[in-house]
């Protein structure tokens, strides 16, 4: 390994993770990197719409205490929205390695380009979300085929940056669990029985939050449901009321662990487009759920890279299947047990942010070459 490497990251926020789940796997991944001894500083926007929604909820100042409690180690420079500055260039100046992540402007790109070609850095895009498959057009603008390579959050994604964008050099990055902050919490006590972590999706999972979450909800009617998550309407507000699940909004990431810990289950519900054309690709919900011990029901997902092992989870193909596998391990404390346990072992053996900051380094390296 290089002795050290000096990297800046380019985020929409590390700091709030409302509505941005990729926070919670960059979070962890930076912190990471800088254990293993590389330099890294992070440049994201003061205002931006995931800050600026974070600030109206009620628990958005402790968000953002709990988050600089939890990591003091990341360096963290905020910069107001479509400027630059000469500060930024001299940090940039000193760098080996520049990464942008794909929920930033394409302006700020075509700066960065500019940069790394009078500075000589390394510039890598980095996606964890599915526009390069369902708004090419977009991610177009960036002027992708002049970066350095891309980091791709699954192998879908990976082949799509190479057939559909014609680029080489693409390199696979699963999110993964900070298993510093996602761990079991001992907590006999169980005030739920189903607890979904998840936002509504704009169309996305509607349908499938419909069949999968509250259909067997309103058949499990004695069984207590709860949902956290934001950007609900009030049609969806209508249809939990409806079913008898318990809406609890906005949960900070950080806060998830002892949520799950009092919870006897919870379940997944892909996006549409992790389950069709980038199939193969788990939220970082998964990862953190089973870090965390508590057993998981998914609805249809294939696990095309065998990220997982068998019965690290259980997986269903529709409404009725959810309904008697949540009635079926609600009943069944053993099986929940062994489930929870199978899980949390495979997260801790391949899927911890530790792993992959070794393989960010190893790719890095390979860019350097």
């Amino acid at each position: 390994m290089l002795p050290k490497l000096r990297i800046a990251y380019f985020a929409h926020s590390l700091r709030s993770d409302w509505n941005n789940g990729n926070a919670h796997f960059l979070r962890g991944l930076l912190r990471e990197m800088s254990s293993l001894g590389h330099e890294i500083t992070v440049f994201e926007p003061e205002h931006e719409w995931s800050i600026d929604n974070l600030a109206l909820e009620q628990l958005g100042a402790e968000s953002l205490t709990h988050f600089a409690l939890t990591y003091p180690e990341l360096n963290i420079c905020t910069y107001p929205s479509g400027t630059s500055d000469a500060t930024r260039e001299t940090t940039l100046s000193a760098c080996d390695i520049v990464v942008l992540h794909e929920w930033n402007p394409p302006a700020l790109a075509h700066s960065l380009l500019e940069l790394r070609d009078r500075l000589g850095f390394r510039l890598l895009f980095h996606d964890t979300h599915h526009r390069a498959s369902s708004s090419p057009e977009q991610v177009k603008l960036f002027q992708i085929d002049r970066f350095d390579g891309v980091i791709a959050f699954g192998e879908a994604l990976r082949s799509i940056y190479m057939q559909a964008f014609g680029l080489s050099r693409v390199w696979t990055l699963h999110e993964a669990a900070d298993t510093r902050v996602f761990y079991p919490h001992a907590m006999p006590d169980k005030c739920l029985d189903v607890v979904w972590v998840g936002n509504w999706g704009d169309g996305e999972r509607s349908t499938e939050i419909s069949e999968f979450l509250l259909q067997p909800a309103s058949r499990l009617g004695s069984k207590r449901f709860r949902v956290y998550g934001v950007r609900y309407p009030e049609s969806g507000l209508r249809a939990l009321q409806n079913a008898h699940v318990e809406y609890s909004g906005y949960l900070p990431n950080l806060s998830a662990p002892l949520v799950y810990a009092r919870s006897l289950l919870t379940v997944h519900i892909p996006r549409q487009h992790y389950v069709k054309a980038m199939t193969g690709i788990p939220t970082i919900r998964v990862f953190e759920a089973l870090a965390c011990g508590i057993p998981l029901i998914s609805a249809p997902w294939d696990d095309t890279e065998g990220l997982f092992r068998s019965h690290d989870f259980c997986s269903v193909k529709n409404g009725d299947e959810m309904t008697d596998a949540l009635n079926a391990m609600l009943h069944d404390p053993e099986s929940r047990r062994l489930m929870a346990e199978r899980g949390l072992k495979t997260v801790l053996e391949r899927h911890t942010c530790r792993h992959r900051a070794s393989q960010l380094t190893e790719i890095c390296e390979e860019v350097l070459a």
